[in-house]
């Protein structure tokens, strides 16, 4: 019996690890061998091995292309994604702070306004013609303002929950010794919430770094591109260069695939306590 069961365990293992190659794995490698074809070979969009293997060609053509577009593009997204990440989390934990520790009417209201903001999906005409009026169009401000508005609930929900693990005696015991509101909040509360912070930050810094549509409906311009409207570049009505298109995608993936190298036992620790503790 013993046996039998961990036979069958190795085939659990076994089988989701060929499904999880398939789903994950796969794609990244066909995106590489297309990466390093010629133009000509990977636009026949086989997988198979580049009979000529010049990727590093292709990425320095990439990164020259356009005057150095590519290093504009990816200036506007570090500004945007660090701007974005910035302001929410720190909004998010002090929403998430009053609400799980001020109980009442206006709690619950602030709590069905976070739910409405996860289903209702972004209204971008509306959203545009807001940030005309206040000026704020076709900047990387008013996108950031944008990106804070579209996560905020997401991050306000994940703080709230991993909050509710810390006692309250903690922000008692604080404010006998004299601390006020915001004091309890940034020097006792804010460092508890580490591992919520590292899941917000890899969480949204990956959203917002691959955001299309946003970048697209409220930042047009050449010199606001973003790294995942340079895509662009490469395909065209008559002709598309397709080699480049991937060697593209390889160059954008590279910073999320770091951060998430780096940050992947917080990211984990941070959603279970969340969803264990909350």
């Amino acid at each position: 019996m013993i046996i039998r069961k961990l036979v069958a365990s190795v085939w659990v293992d076994v089988v989701s690890l060929i499904v999880i190659s398939i789903i994950f794995v796969v794609p990244f490698i066909f995106i590489f061998l297309m990466a390093a074809k010629t133009g000509s070979e990977a636009a026949l969009f086989q997988f198979t091995w580049p009979e000529q293997f010049q990727l590093f060609e292709n990425i320095r053509e990439v990164l020259e292309f356009g005057n150095g577009r590519m290093s504009l593009a990816l200036w506007n997204s570090t500004v945007l994604t660090v701007g974005s990440v910035t302001l929410i989390v720190l909004f998010s934990a002090l929403a998430a702070f009053v609400m799980q520790r001020r109980r009442g009417r206006v709690s619950s209201v602030a709590s069905s306004i976070l739910l409405a903001g996860l289903i209702t999906p972004p209204a971008v005409v509306p959203t545009i013609f807001v940030l005309q009026h206040v000026g704020l169009y076709r900047t990387l401000f008013g996108l950031i303002l944008v990106e804070v508005a579209f996560t905020m609930p997401y991050a306000t929900l994940i703080f709230r929950a991993f909050m509710a693990s810390i006692p309250r005696e903690i922000d008692e015991a604080a404010i006998i010794d004299g601390a006020s509101p915001l004091q309890v909040f940034f020097r006792v509360i804010l460092p508890l919430l580490r591992p919520a912070i590292i899941t917000v930050i890899v969480t949204a810094s990956v959203n917002i770094y691959n955001d299309f549509t946003s970048p697209l409906y409220f930042l047009p311009g050449a010199q606001n591109v973003t790294v995942q409207l340079t895509m662009y570049s490469y395909i065209s009505q008559f002709t598309s260069q397709w080699n480049l298109l991937f060697a593209n995608v390889v160059v954008i993936t590279i910073p999320p695939l770091i951060m998430f190298m780096f940050f992947q036992r917080q990211l984990v620790s941070g959603m279970t306590s969340g969803a264990i503790k909350g």
